[in-house]
């Protein structure tokens, strides 16, 4: 290639920009891009709102648990927690929405920077064919060459100037590639969480089914009177009372030595807290492990766990990585006034962890966990005297999943099941959860 020609060819290939290939494609890419970025900002805006709503519901269900258990406040409650959790939806759907929109986005950016890789590609295999074309002078046949210093100094410019471009095309490459894996990476963070949002909005959609259900039962049993609304609270109780004194018998007569060498060291932060805001309602007492400790626990009532409070249809996450070895609902017996929907997980550093009174489960058993995943929603099953979740640790050698039949007489709830533990493999959950 003559030289003029060259150097004509390397400054129309520096100059020229990457869009002029197609700019009509460039300029719809951009603007598409602009569009569904302001769709994704429109959304957050929406979530700010909803989040506000959601907040309001929160404090004024504190308001309402506050109380005296009357059959108006249950009403209450169960329609601000039928508000609640519809705002909690609308928060998902939105959710799901930014999240298929910045989805889009990215596969149009990804589109873009492909686009980007291709054409530097072709410049810089462009100027090697042309530098391959132009052939490989030598500072000294240059010089030989030009008839004039001028001439040289310039054909030597040309070459470091080409030299410098290749650098620059290389390096833009490099940045292209990088920001390819990038745009990939979260394009694929991004389609999990959206197959997590579309998971939780089931959970959450099943949530106001139940609380719907709930509202219609307790006015059919108690026929919107609120002395049969006391007299159903009042059976409830007896029968729990009768429950967990059969229970109690039986884990007392369980044989379980624990080997404190089988679990981590008490006062060792081994959990996360199963929930996002921490309100304890009741502490952990009365056990074997409080008897043996009266200075702590003597005073305390038996509570073989601790309870947080929370609203119905809040997200509980696992503490620790674990496997889910079984899941049970005693409300699936009538009379059976126990734990509701329960999940037992067991993890690898010789504990288990009881999750109860859930309004849903979002896992199944046999199911591995990780820290931090959703594994249900709070709720008001069972035997509870308002929406909380109840966390009992055992040392995971000692307890078992029993039916009831094995255990009591009195109450007709034998095909129910649930965990059951000797006194002395009940834990305090505190020793292993972070300082509050």
């Amino acid at each position: 290639m003559p030289r003029r020609s060259f150097v004509a060819f390397f400054i129309g290939l520096t100059i020229i920009p990457f869009w002029s290939w197609s700019p009509h494609l460039g300029l719809a890419q951009g603007s598409e891009i602009e569009r569904l970025q302001g769709q994704i900002q429109d959304r957050s805006s929406r979530l700010i709102e909803i989040e506000r709503e959601i907040a309001k519901y929160t404090e004024d269900l504190k308001a309402v648990g506050a109380e005296k258990q009357t059959l108006q406040k249950a009403i209450n409650q169960l329609e601000l927690e039928r508000k609640k959790v519809t705002a909690e939806i609308r928060k998902t759907e939105t959710l799901i929405s930014s999240t298929d929109l910045e989805i889009n986005k990215l596969i149009l950016e990804i589109d873009r920077t492909q686009g980007d890789i291709e054409r530097t590609t072709s410049a810089i295999s462009e100027t090697i064919r042309s530098l391959y074309q132009a052939g490989d002078d030598s500072l000294v046949e240059l010089l030989l060459r030009s008839s004039r210093l001028s001439e040289f100094w310039s054909s030597f410019e040309t070459h470091e100037a080409i030299a410098s471009s290749m650098s620059d095309k290389v390096t833009e490459l490099d940045s292209f590639k990088r920001l390819l894996e990038d745009q990939r990476s979260r394009s694929t963070e991004k389609r999990n969480n959206l197959v997590s949002l579309k998971n939780q909005y089931t959970d959450q959609t099943s949530v106001l089914a139940n609380n719907k259900a709930e509202r219609a039962k307790l006015l059919e049993v108690t026929k919107n009177e609120e002395a049969n609304y006391q007299l159903l609270l009042s059976e409830r109780r007896e029968a729990r009372e009768q429950i967990v004194k059969e229970l109690r018998d039986f884990e007392a007569k369980l044989q379980f030595i624990l080997d404190p060498n089988t679990i981590p060291t008490p006062g060792t932060k081994v959990f996360d807290w199963p929930l996002k805001n921490i309100i304890i309602t009741q502490y952990f007492g009365g056990s074997e492990f409080a008897r043996r400790n009266p200075g702590i626990y003597g005073g305390r009532a038996y509570h073989p766990g601790v309870d947080f409070g929370a609203p119905r249809g809040t997200p509980i996450y696992a503490p620790l990585a674990g496997t889910v070895r079984a899941t049970g609902n005693t409300d699936a017996v009538p009379g059976c006034y126990s734990w509701g929907k329960w999940t037992l997980i067991d993890h690898a550093n010789g504990l288990s962890t009881l999750y109860a009174h859930q309004d849903t489960i979002s896992v199944t058993p046999g199911q591995r966990v990780a820290t931090g995943e959703i594994i249900g929603y709070t709720g008001n099953t069972g035997f509870s005297t308002g929406p909380h979740l109840h966390f009992t640790l055992y040392a995971k050698e000692g307890v078992t999943v029993r039916q009831f039949n094995e255990i009591k007489t009195v109450t007709a709830c034998g095909p129910a099941t649930t965990p059951v533990a000797a006194t002395e493999a009940y834990l305090d959950p505190m020793l292993y959860l972070p300082a509050l």
